[in-house]
């Protein structure tokens, strides 16, 4: 009888978790900070399945190790909720509306040559998405901003990154920071799965990277419209396996890869996938999808799609048992606290970049300020915000 109950337990779980990741894949718009937003309110916030130190806790590990950040925290969650059945159901249907949906597009591009016309709708969705990572950056800053010290670690990533600074580094130095201010004695011992983690994922990008150059290598000579699949999906797997920080970095791999070295890709086919990535719900990197259709067709598009996410599964699959040793740590626990607000800095960053290219009229304005209120007062999901935000900058284009 036990067995019966647990088993229908563990069914809910899966089938809850399908229902959110499947919903935020059709509805998270604006990148990883936006897609983290949301996530955090949908678990912590509305369901309840994590705390808010929880859910840092994963954010600050995800943070270091390779790959997109919204995808892992998403398979990190699916993991932590119903074990590694959750972790695939939860990233399966995170990534797949963004797949099938650039694969349409992409299919409709190399038919049709062009494609359509969506900025009224991208110009109420990203200030939204603004708002939405603006809340949740409120939200989650005073439960990661403990005391003044980490407060002002997370003041001066957000600067760090606000000049120029890398992402990774900066997030680092900001752990490195809440160790040093903490004067924790370092205890080899509990950090010793972080470090084996680390050179795995080191090992792996360059395994990639030397496999490739010798592919390269062993086939100088041949012409630039010569694409495998073989070629294509090493290309992928090694951006997968070595890609820190955001999934935007992708644009300068498959510039340096695909157009420049390979001839495989346009100029003009770059600058149109990277629309794509802009304007389709989920994850960036199913840009990937877009560029594996274009040169290859479907086998391109899926050879490109598996590639480019299988690290992240076998990454976080690594992780989740490491987090408990990290955790009993205590430099470790500093660590990851100053990484957790520096996260944060980073997400506040991302709201002034953004609004510095989105706050060009009233209209952004009036959208932003009306999501804001409705996020932090009324506390409205943000899918429905988003699609709100959608029609309001269709409906103030046009009159």
């Amino acid at each position: 009888m036990a067995t019966g109950i647990n088993r229908h337990a563990d069914a809910m779980r899966l089938f809850e978790l399908a229902r959110l990741f499947l919903k935020l894949g059709l509805t998270a718009f604006g990148g990883p900070a936006a897609h983290i937003a949301m996530m955090e309110e949908e678990v912590v916030g509305r369901r309840r399945w994590l705390t808010r130190e929880g859910f840092l806790d994963l954010m600050g590990a995800v943070n270091l190790i390779p790959g997109p950040n919204s995808t892992q925290l998403g398979l990190l969650i699916g993991y932590t909720r119903a074990g590694v059945l959750g972790l695939i159901i939860s990233g399966v249907l995170f990534i797949l509306p963004a797949v099938i949906i650039t694969g349409v597009l992409a299919w409709a591009y190399v038919r049709f040559g062009a494609l359509p016309n969506v900025s009224p709708f991208l110009s109420g969705i990203k200030p939204v998405v603004i708002s939405i990572i603006l809340v949740a950056v409120v939200r989650m800053g005073k439960t990661a901003a403990k005391n003044a010290q980490l407060a002002a670690i997370g003041i001066a990533v957000a600067a760090a990154a606000l000049l120029g600074a890398n992402a990774i580094v900066a997030l680092l130095l900001g752990g490195v920071a809440g160790v040093i201010i903490n004067a924790v004695t370092i205890r080899s011992n509990r950090v010793i799965s972080l470090f084996t983690l680390s050179i795995f994922s080191v090992l792996s990008g360059w395994f990639l990277k030397n496999v490739e150059a010798y592919t390269a290598s062993a086939e100088h000579g041949t012409a630039a419209a010569s694409a495998s699949l073989w070629k294509l999906g090493l290309f992928f797997l090694k951006i997968g396996s070595i890609l820190y920080g955001s999934g935007y970095v992708l644009t300068a791999f498959i510039e340096d890869g695909l157009v420049r070295d390979s001839g495989w890709l346009t100029q003009r086919q770059l600058l149109d996938a990277i629309a794509i990535g802009q304007f389709t719900p989920g994850p960036v990197l199913s840009t990937a999808t877009f560029v594996g259709y274009v040169i290859s067709g479907v086998p391109g598009a899926v050879i490109s799609t598996i590639a480019i996410f299988l690290p992240s599964f076998v990454f976080v699959l690594i992780l989740n048992p490491v987090l408990p040793r990290l955790k009993a740590s205590e430099m470790m626990s500093a660590f990851l606290g100053a990484v957790n607000v520096s996260a944060i800095g980073l997400m506040a960053a991302v709201v002034v970049q953004l609004s510095s290219s989105t706050f060009t009229d009233w209209r952004a304005v009036v959208i932003a300020a009306g999501a804001a209120v409705a996020g932090w007062r009324y506390k409205c999901n943000a899918a429905w915000l988003v699609v709100a935000g959608a029609g309001a900058g269709w409906l103030l284009q046009i009159i």
